[in-house]
Protein backbone atom coordinates (compact mmCIF):
# COMPACT_ATOMS: atom_id res chain seq x y z
CA UNK A 1 0.00 0.00 0.00
CA UNK A 2 2.75 2.68 1.16
CA UNK A 3 0.32 5.90 0.18
CA UNK A 4 -3.04 3.90 -0.64
CA UNK A 5 -5.79 3.43 1.50
CA UNK A 6 -9.21 2.35 1.86
CA UNK A 7 -11.74 3.94 3.41
CA UNK A 8 -16.17 4.01 3.95
CA UNK A 9 -18.10 6.09 5.74
CA UNK A 10 -20.19 5.09 8.97
CA UNK A 11 -23.57 6.05 9.70
CA UNK A 12 -26.22 3.99 11.71
CA UNK A 13 -24.40 2.97 15.34
CA UNK A 14 -22.80 0.11 15.71
CA UNK A 15 -24.38 -3.05 16.32
CA UNK A 16 -21.92 -4.04 19.46
CA UNK A 17 -19.25 -1.37 20.22
CA UNK A 18 -18.40 -4.31 23.13
CA UNK A 19 -17.96 -7.36 20.87
CA UNK A 20 -16.10 -7.84 17.59
CA UNK A 21 -13.28 -9.33 15.30
CA UNK A 22 -10.78 -8.28 13.20
CA UNK A 23 -9.05 -10.65 11.20
CA UNK A 24 -6.37 -9.66 8.15
CA UNK A 25 -3.11 -11.31 6.35
CA UNK A 26 -0.41 -8.80 6.17
CA UNK A 27 2.67 -9.40 4.34
CA UNK A 28 5.03 -6.33 5.79
CA UNK A 29 7.16 -4.25 3.55
CA UNK A 30 8.75 -1.55 5.64
CA UNK A 31 9.80 -1.59 9.43
CA UNK A 32 10.65 1.00 12.29
CA UNK A 33 7.80 3.39 11.83
CA UNK A 34 4.76 3.70 12.77
CA UNK A 35 1.80 2.02 10.12
CA UNK A 36 -1.69 1.90 10.74
CA UNK A 37 -3.43 -1.45 9.64
CA UNK A 38 -7.53 -0.44 10.88
CA UNK A 39 -8.87 3.13 12.22
CA UNK A 40 -12.20 3.46 13.09
CA UNK A 41 -11.85 7.35 13.68
CA UNK A 42 -13.41 10.70 14.18
CA UNK A 43 -10.92 13.09 15.29
CA UNK A 44 -12.46 16.13 15.30
CA UNK A 45 -14.42 14.43 18.72
CA UNK A 46 -10.84 12.60 19.42
CA UNK A 47 -13.43 9.48 19.20
CA UNK A 48 -10.44 6.31 17.73
CA UNK A 49 -10.00 2.71 17.63
CA UNK A 50 -6.93 1.34 15.86
CA UNK A 51 -4.61 -1.78 14.96
CA UNK A 52 -1.33 -0.65 14.32
CA UNK A 53 2.51 -1.96 14.16
CA UNK A 54 4.35 0.72 16.36
CA UNK A 55 7.92 2.10 14.99
CA UNK A 56 9.12 -0.78 17.39
CA UNK A 57 7.84 -3.15 15.13
CA UNK A 58 4.96 -4.19 17.98
CA UNK A 59 1.48 -4.50 17.17
CA UNK A 60 -0.65 -1.82 19.09
CA UNK A 61 -4.99 -2.18 19.81
CA UNK A 62 -5.65 1.51 20.89
CA UNK A 63 -8.59 2.45 22.18
CA UNK A 64 -9.63 6.27 23.44
CA UNK A 65 -13.05 9.03 23.86
CA UNK A 66 -12.23 12.58 23.97
CA UNK A 67 -9.07 12.32 26.00
CA UNK A 68 -9.75 9.32 27.98
CA UNK A 69 -8.14 6.22 27.20
CA UNK A 70 -10.08 2.68 27.28
CA UNK A 71 -7.68 0.29 25.88
CA UNK A 72 -4.00 0.35 25.40
CA UNK A 73 -2.45 -3.29 24.59
CA UNK A 74 0.93 -3.45 23.02
CA UNK A 75 2.23 -6.94 21.97
CA UNK A 76 5.77 -8.45 23.72
CA UNK A 77 6.66 -10.09 20.39
CA UNK A 78 8.44 -7.83 17.44
CA UNK A 79 7.40 -8.39 14.13
CA UNK A 80 10.21 -8.15 11.80
CA UNK A 81 9.76 -10.23 8.78
CA UNK A 82 9.25 -8.93 5.33
CA UNK A 83 9.49 -11.50 3.04
CA UNK A 84 6.74 -13.77 5.04
CA UNK A 85 2.96 -13.24 5.61
CA UNK A 86 1.24 -12.64 9.27
CA UNK A 87 -2.37 -13.21 9.91
CA UNK A 88 -3.55 -10.98 12.69
CA UNK A 89 -6.64 -11.70 14.69
CA UNK A 90 -8.38 -9.17 17.28
CA UNK A 91 -11.26 -10.57 19.06
CA UNK A 92 -12.89 -8.41 21.80
CA UNK A 93 -15.04 -9.02 23.82
CA UNK A 94 -15.62 -6.36 26.73
CA UNK A 95 -18.63 -7.98 28.04
CA UNK A 96 -15.83 -10.66 29.99
CA UNK A 97 -15.41 -10.85 33.73
CA UNK A 98 -11.80 -11.29 33.37
CA UNK A 99 -9.99 -8.88 31.79
CA UNK A 100 -7.57 -10.76 29.59
CA UNK A 101 -10.51 -12.22 27.68
CA UNK A 102 -11.52 -8.75 26.77
CA UNK A 103 -9.53 -8.24 23.83
CA UNK A 104 -7.03 -11.01 22.25
CA UNK A 105 -4.43 -10.82 19.72
CA UNK A 106 -3.23 -13.96 17.58
CA UNK A 107 -0.74 -14.21 15.25
CA UNK A 108 -0.51 -17.19 12.64
CA UNK A 109 -3.16 -18.53 15.26
CA UNK A 110 -0.97 -18.35 18.72
CA UNK A 111 -2.16 -16.20 21.55
CA UNK A 112 0.45 -12.96 21.78
CA UNK A 113 1.43 -12.01 24.57
CA UNK A 114 0.35 -8.18 25.27
CA UNK A 115 0.74 -5.29 28.06
CA UNK A 116 -0.84 -2.23 28.96
CA UNK A 117 -4.15 -1.24 30.07
CA UNK A 118 -7.36 -3.78 29.16
CA UNK A 119 -11.10 -2.21 29.12
CA UNK A 120 -13.14 -1.98 31.73
CA UNK A 121 -16.02 -4.42 31.55
CA UNK A 122 -18.42 -3.61 29.35
CA UNK A 123 -16.96 -0.82 27.91
CA UNK A 124 -17.83 0.78 24.92
CA UNK A 125 -14.51 1.14 22.59
CA UNK A 126 -15.84 2.94 19.81
CA UNK A 127 -15.03 0.55 17.33
CA UNK A 128 -16.32 2.69 14.46
CA UNK A 129 -16.02 6.40 16.42
CA UNK A 130 -19.60 6.78 16.08
CA UNK A 131 -22.13 8.25 13.27
CA UNK A 132 -20.36 10.99 11.14
CA UNK A 133 -16.77 9.06 11.47
CA UNK A 134 -14.90 6.86 8.40
CA UNK A 135 -13.40 3.67 8.54
CA UNK A 136 -10.34 3.21 7.18
CA UNK A 137 -8.12 0.74 6.34
CA UNK A 138 -4.03 1.00 5.49
CA UNK A 139 -3.31 4.79 7.35
CA UNK A 140 -4.90 7.01 10.51
CA UNK A 141 -7.73 8.67 10.23
CA UNK A 142 -5.90 11.75 10.03
CA UNK A 143 -3.80 11.30 6.76
CA UNK A 144 -0.92 9.98 8.45
CA UNK A 145 0.78 6.55 9.22
CA UNK A 146 0.41 4.48 5.82
CA UNK A 147 1.31 0.75 5.85
CA UNK A 148 3.72 0.10 3.77
CA UNK A 149 3.05 -3.57 2.36
CA UNK A 150 0.31 -6.48 1.31
CA UNK A 151 -2.99 -6.98 2.75
CA UNK A 152 -5.68 -10.29 1.78
CA UNK A 153 -8.76 -11.32 3.43
CA UNK A 154 -9.55 -8.43 6.01
CA UNK A 155 -12.63 -9.77 7.73
CA UNK A 156 -14.47 -7.35 10.20
CA UNK A 157 -17.20 -9.35 12.82
CA UNK A 158 -19.48 -7.37 14.08
CA UNK A 159 -20.51 -8.87 17.53
CA UNK A 160 -18.70 -11.87 17.58
CA UNK A 161 -15.34 -12.51 19.60
CA UNK A 162 -14.00 -15.15 17.26
CA UNK A 163 -11.26 -17.67 17.84
CA UNK A 164 -8.40 -17.42 14.81
CA UNK A 165 -9.29 -21.02 14.15
CA UNK A 166 -12.46 -19.74 12.71
CA UNK A 167 -9.96 -18.15 9.92
CA UNK A 168 -6.60 -20.85 9.21
CA UNK A 169 -5.71 -23.60 10.37
CA UNK A 170 -2.57 -25.65 10.93
CA UNK A 171 -1.26 -27.96 8.79
CA UNK A 172 -0.66 -31.79 9.98
CA UNK A 173 2.61 -32.12 7.85
CA UNK A 174 3.85 -29.24 7.80
CA UNK A 175 3.22 -27.06 10.82
CA UNK A 176 2.34 -23.95 9.14
CA UNK A 177 -0.35 -21.87 9.90
CA UNK A 178 -2.78 -21.86 6.58
CA UNK A 179 -5.49 -19.40 5.24
CA UNK A 180 -8.90 -20.51 5.71
CA UNK A 181 -10.46 -18.99 2.47
CA UNK A 182 -13.55 -19.57 3.22
CA UNK A 183 -14.43 -19.20 6.93
CA UNK A 184 -18.18 -19.90 8.16
CA UNK A 185 -19.49 -17.34 11.05
CA UNK A 186 -22.45 -14.64 11.66
CA UNK A 187 -20.55 -11.30 9.66
CA UNK A 188 -23.50 -9.06 11.38
CA UNK A 189 -24.84 -5.92 10.33
CA UNK A 190 -21.86 -3.61 10.34
CA UNK A 191 -19.36 -5.91 9.27
CA UNK A 192 -17.31 -7.24 5.86
CA UNK A 193 -15.04 -9.43 4.18
CA UNK A 194 -12.63 -6.97 1.58
CA UNK A 195 -9.25 -8.22 -0.38
CA UNK A 196 -10.59 -11.89 -1.21
CA UNK A 197 -8.36 -13.28 -3.73
CA UNK A 198 -7.45 -9.44 -5.70
CA UNK A 199 -7.63 -6.20 -5.07
CA UNK A 200 -11.42 -5.70 -5.27
CA UNK A 201 -12.99 -3.01 -2.29
CA UNK A 202 -16.79 -4.57 -2.81
CA UNK A 203 -17.79 -6.60 0.59
CA UNK A 204 -17.84 -9.69 -0.35
CA UNK A 205 -20.13 -11.01 2.48
CA UNK A 206 -24.06 -10.56 2.01
CA UNK A 207 -23.92 -6.75 3.54
CA UNK A 208 -22.83 -4.96 0.83
CA UNK A 209 -20.27 -2.92 2.79
CA UNK A 210 -18.28 -1.68 -0.10
CA UNK A 211 -15.26 0.31 0.66
CA UNK A 212 -13.73 3.37 -1.82
CA UNK A 213 -10.11 3.46 -2.72
CA UNK A 214 -9.24 6.83 -0.62
CA UNK A 215 -5.98 7.16 -2.78
CA UNK A 216 -3.02 5.49 -4.36
CA UNK A 217 -3.07 2.57 -5.90
CA UNK A 218 -4.42 -0.74 -4.98
CA UNK A 219 -2.67 -2.89 -7.01
CA UNK A 220 -3.42 -7.10 -7.37
CA UNK A 221 -0.80 -9.11 -6.85
CA UNK A 222 -0.16 -12.81 -7.32
CA UNK A 223 1.68 -12.89 -3.54
CA UNK A 224 -0.68 -14.34 -1.45
CA UNK A 225 -0.78 -16.05 2.61
CA UNK A 226 -0.69 -19.67 0.54
CA UNK A 227 1.80 -18.86 -2.63
CA UNK A 228 4.57 -16.55 -1.49
CA UNK A 229 6.60 -14.42 -4.25
CA UNK A 230 10.22 -13.70 -4.08
CA UNK A 231 10.90 -9.75 -3.37
CA UNK A 232 13.76 -7.63 -2.71
CA UNK A 233 14.96 -7.94 0.69
CA UNK A 234 14.66 -4.70 2.43
CA UNK A 235 16.70 -6.00 5.48
CA UNK A 236 19.48 -6.77 3.64
CA UNK A 237 22.06 -4.15 3.89
CA UNK A 238 25.34 -3.51 2.08
CA UNK A 239 28.43 -1.73 4.00
CA UNK A 240 27.74 1.15 1.04
CA UNK A 241 25.40 4.55 1.64
CA UNK A 242 23.25 3.66 -1.14
CA UNK A 243 20.73 1.18 0.31
CA UNK A 244 17.91 1.86 -1.84
CA UNK A 245 14.33 2.74 -1.86
CA UNK A 246 12.12 -0.03 -1.26
CA UNK A 247 8.11 0.38 -2.56
CA UNK A 248 5.52 -1.57 -4.32
CA UNK A 249 5.45 -4.49 -1.50
CA UNK A 250 9.21 -4.39 -2.47
CA UNK A 251 9.40 -5.52 -5.86
CA UNK A 252 11.07 -1.75 -6.74
CA UNK A 253 14.21 -0.64 -5.72
CA UNK A 254 15.78 2.53 -6.85
CA UNK A 255 19.05 4.15 -5.38
CA UNK A 256 19.56 7.52 -5.17
CA UNK A 257 22.21 9.91 -7.03
CA UNK A 258 24.48 11.26 -4.52
CA UNK A 259 23.84 8.89 -1.84
CA UNK A 260 27.11 7.44 -2.32
CA UNK A 261 27.70 4.19 -4.58
CA UNK A 262 27.58 0.68 -4.55
CA UNK A 263 24.07 -0.23 -3.84
CA UNK A 264 22.35 -3.76 -4.14
CA UNK A 265 18.87 -5.56 -4.03
CA UNK A 266 19.10 -9.20 -2.86
CA UNK A 267 15.85 -11.46 -3.47
CA UNK A 268 13.98 -12.90 -0.59
CA UNK A 269 14.24 -16.77 -1.65
CA UNK A 270 17.74 -17.98 -2.98
CA UNK A 271 17.91 -21.87 -4.93
CA UNK A 272 20.31 -24.61 -4.18
CA UNK A 273 18.50 -26.76 -7.43
CA UNK A 274 15.47 -26.36 -9.80
CA UNK A 275 14.58 -24.45 -12.81
CA UNK A 276 13.50 -20.73 -12.00
CA UNK A 277 12.52 -17.84 -14.25
CA UNK A 278 12.03 -14.14 -13.54
CA UNK A 279 11.97 -10.67 -15.16
CA UNK A 280 13.50 -7.30 -14.47
CA UNK A 281 12.81 -4.03 -15.48
CA UNK A 282 15.60 -1.83 -15.92
CA UNK A 283 14.40 1.87 -15.15
CA UNK A 284 17.02 3.55 -16.03
CA UNK A 285 20.88 2.54 -18.46
CA UNK A 286 22.97 4.15 -16.17
CA UNK A 287 25.47 1.58 -14.56
CA UNK A 288 23.02 -1.02 -14.09
CA UNK A 289 24.19 -4.64 -13.28
CA UNK A 290 21.35 -7.63 -13.14
CA UNK A 291 22.15 -11.33 -12.45
CA UNK A 292 22.49 -13.65 -9.92
CA UNK A 293 25.13 -13.93 -6.24
CA UNK A 294 25.31 -16.63 -3.75
CA UNK A 295 24.61 -16.21 -0.40
CA UNK A 296 27.83 -14.60 0.73
CA UNK A 297 26.62 -11.56 -0.37
CA UNK A 298 24.00 -11.65 2.54
CA UNK A 299 26.78 -12.18 4.85
CA UNK A 300 28.00 -8.32 3.63
CA UNK A 301 30.40 -6.89 1.28
CA UNK A 302 33.93 -5.72 1.01
CA UNK A 303 33.65 -4.19 -2.35
CA UNK A 304 31.87 -3.86 -5.44
CA UNK A 305 30.47 -7.73 -6.58
CA UNK A 306 33.76 -7.80 -9.28
CA UNK A 307 36.27 -6.54 -6.52
CA UNK A 308 39.22 -8.66 -6.25
CA UNK A 309 38.97 -8.67 -2.15
CA UNK A 310 34.97 -9.44 -2.28
CA UNK A 311 34.67 -13.75 -1.80
CA UNK A 312 31.02 -13.38 -3.36
CA UNK A 313 30.37 -15.34 -6.40
CA UNK A 314 27.87 -13.59 -8.95
CA UNK A 315 27.27 -12.38 -12.76
CA UNK A 316 25.67 -9.62 -13.99
CA UNK A 317 24.71 -8.29 -17.11
CA UNK A 318 25.43 -4.70 -17.90
CA UNK A 319 23.42 -2.01 -18.80
CA UNK A 320 26.13 0.13 -20.11
CA UNK A 321 27.04 -1.96 -22.69
CA UNK A 322 26.25 -5.65 -22.71
CA UNK A 323 29.21 -6.84 -20.88
CA UNK A 324 28.81 -10.08 -18.48
CA UNK A 325 30.65 -9.21 -15.04
CA UNK A 326 31.76 -12.00 -13.05
CA UNK A 327 33.71 -12.32 -10.01
CA UNK A 328 37.27 -10.49 -10.86
CA UNK A 329 36.49 -9.83 -14.60
CA UNK A 330 34.01 -9.16 -17.70
CA UNK A 331 33.06 -10.61 -20.76
CA UNK A 332 32.55 -7.41 -23.39
CA UNK A 333 31.25 -9.41 -26.16
CA UNK A 334 28.20 -11.00 -24.64
CA UNK A 335 25.82 -8.42 -25.28
CA UNK A 336 28.08 -6.02 -26.88
CA UNK A 337 25.82 -2.96 -26.76
CA UNK A 338 23.27 -0.46 -24.35
CA UNK A 339 20.37 -2.07 -23.22
CA UNK A 340 18.05 0.61 -22.94
CA UNK A 341 16.37 2.38 -20.36
CA UNK A 342 12.34 0.35 -19.11
CA UNK A 343 14.40 -3.09 -21.51
CA UNK A 344 13.05 -6.28 -19.63
CA UNK A 345 15.62 -8.12 -18.39
CA UNK A 346 14.74 -12.34 -18.48
CA UNK A 347 16.85 -14.74 -16.47
CA UNK A 348 16.37 -18.36 -16.47
CA UNK A 349 18.30 -20.08 -13.98
CA UNK A 350 18.64 -24.04 -14.06
CA UNK A 351 20.01 -24.86 -11.06
CA UNK A 352 20.06 -28.58 -11.74
CA UNK A 353 22.87 -28.18 -14.56
CA UNK A 354 24.25 -25.00 -13.79
CA UNK A 355 23.40 -22.90 -16.59
CA UNK A 356 21.64 -19.50 -17.13
CA UNK A 357 20.32 -17.42 -19.50
CA UNK A 358 19.29 -14.25 -20.22
CA UNK A 359 16.89 -12.02 -22.24
CA UNK A 360 16.23 -8.89 -23.52
CA UNK A 361 12.52 -7.77 -24.58
CA UNK A 362 11.60 -11.16 -25.33
CA UNK A 363 14.52 -11.93 -27.31
CA UNK A 364 17.05 -14.91 -25.29
CA UNK A 365 20.48 -13.74 -25.84
CA UNK A 366 23.99 -14.99 -27.37
CA UNK A 367 21.32 -16.77 -30.15
CA UNK A 368 20.04 -18.99 -27.64
CA UNK A 369 16.71 -20.44 -28.04
CA UNK A 370 13.73 -21.48 -25.74
CA UNK A 371 14.50 -25.03 -26.86
CA UNK A 372 18.29 -25.40 -25.59
CA UNK A 373 17.03 -23.75 -22.46
CA UNK A 374 14.24 -26.24 -22.07
CA UNK A 375 16.30 -29.14 -22.70
CA UNK A 376 19.37 -27.97 -20.88
CA UNK A 377 21.57 -27.43 -23.76
CA UNK A 378 24.84 -25.54 -22.69
CA UNK A 379 25.89 -24.33 -26.16
CA UNK A 380 24.55 -20.37 -26.22
CA UNK A 381 23.88 -20.48 -21.82
CA UNK A 382 26.16 -18.09 -19.96
CA UNK A 383 28.28 -20.04 -18.24
CA UNK A 384 29.49 -21.38 -21.30
CA UNK A 385 30.36 -17.70 -22.36
CA UNK A 386 32.59 -17.11 -19.29
CA UNK A 387 34.05 -20.61 -19.33
CA UNK A 388 33.01 -21.86 -16.05
CA UNK A 389 29.71 -23.19 -14.06
CA UNK A 390 31.68 -22.64 -10.56
CA UNK A 391 30.25 -19.05 -9.61
CA UNK A 392 26.44 -21.30 -9.60
CA UNK A 393 27.90 -23.92 -8.68
CA UNK A 394 29.28 -22.49 -5.69
CA UNK A 395 27.92 -24.70 -2.89
CA UNK A 396 25.86 -21.59 -1.55
CA UNK A 397 22.12 -20.65 -2.35
CA UNK A 398 21.73 -18.60 -5.09
CA UNK A 399 19.22 -15.34 -5.41
CA UNK A 400 18.52 -12.77 -8.19
CA UNK A 401 20.69 -9.76 -7.48
CA UNK A 402 20.71 -6.09 -9.32
CA UNK A 403 23.41 -3.69 -8.47
CA UNK A 404 23.94 0.43 -8.98
CA UNK A 405 27.53 0.52 -9.55
CA UNK A 406 27.29 3.95 -9.90
CA UNK A 407 28.46 7.29 -7.58
CA UNK A 408 26.16 9.76 -9.94
CA UNK A 409 23.97 8.16 -11.53
CA UNK A 410 20.36 7.02 -10.21
CA UNK A 411 19.72 3.43 -11.05
CA UNK A 412 16.08 1.75 -10.65
CA UNK A 413 14.91 -1.95 -11.25
CA UNK A 414 11.46 -3.33 -10.73
CA UNK A 415 11.16 -7.15 -10.36
CA UNK A 416 8.73 -9.42 -11.93
CA UNK A 417 8.55 -12.61 -9.75
CA UNK A 418 5.46 -13.62 -11.36
CA UNK A 419 3.50 -10.90 -9.21
CA UNK A 420 2.34 -9.56 -12.87
CA UNK A 421 2.96 -5.85 -12.41
CA UNK A 422 5.92 -4.00 -12.79
CA UNK A 423 5.63 -1.69 -10.22
CA UNK A 424 2.39 -0.93 -10.36
CA UNK A 425 1.65 -1.58 -14.29
CA UNK A 426 0.35 -4.79 -15.45
CA UNK A 427 2.07 -7.01 -17.63
CA UNK A 428 0.66 -6.02 -21.00
CA UNK A 429 0.51 -9.41 -22.69
CA UNK A 430 1.43 -12.39 -20.24
CA UNK A 431 3.63 -15.03 -21.69
CA UNK A 432 2.93 -18.50 -21.88
CA UNK A 433 3.73 -20.07 -18.37
CA UNK A 434 3.19 -24.50 -18.22
CA UNK A 435 4.12 -24.33 -14.89
CA UNK A 436 0.62 -21.89 -13.57
CA UNK A 437 2.82 -20.70 -10.90
CA UNK A 438 3.05 -16.32 -11.23
CA UNK A 439 2.34 -14.05 -14.36
CA UNK A 440 5.36 -12.93 -16.47
CA UNK A 441 5.72 -10.82 -20.00
CA UNK A 442 7.36 -13.15 -21.72
CA UNK A 443 7.07 -17.19 -21.90
CA UNK A 444 8.54 -19.26 -19.36
CA UNK A 445 10.60 -21.69 -20.46
CA UNK A 446 9.71 -25.36 -20.11
CA UNK A 447 10.36 -26.80 -17.10
CA UNK A 448 11.18 -23.73 -15.58
CA UNK A 449 8.67 -21.77 -13.25
CA UNK A 450 8.60 -18.51 -10.76
CA UNK A 451 10.83 -18.41 -7.16
CA UNK A 452 7.93 -18.80 -4.78
CA UNK A 453 7.06 -21.05 -2.16
CA UNK A 454 4.75 -23.13 -4.43
CA UNK A 455 7.43 -23.26 -6.67
CA UNK A 456 9.94 -24.54 -4.21
CA UNK A 457 7.43 -27.26 -3.39
CA UNK A 458 6.98 -28.59 -6.78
Amino acid sequence: MANTYLTRATSDPQSSNTTATYSVWIKRGALGSDQCIWSGSYYSNDNVFQLKFLDSDKLSIYSRRGASTKANLTTAQVFRDTSAWYHVVIAIDTTQGTEANRIKCYVNGELATVTGSYPSQNQNLYLDAGAGANYYIGRRGDNAEYFNGLMSHFHYVDGTALAATVFGSTDSTTGEWQINTSPSYTVGAKGFFLLKDGNSVTDASANSNNFTVGAGTLTKTEDSPSNVFATWNPLWRSRFDNDGAFVNGNTKVTFQSGDGDRGYGISTIGVTKGKWYWEVKQITDDREHIGVADANFISGLTGIPWDTNNPSKSIGLYGVNGSLYYNTTSNSSYHGSNIPANSIISIALDMDNYLMWYGINGTWLNNATASEIANSTATNDVTTAIGTKNIINSGEPIFAMVNDSSSAGQAGFEANFGNGYFGTTAVSSAGANASGIGIFEYDVPTGYTALSTKGLNL
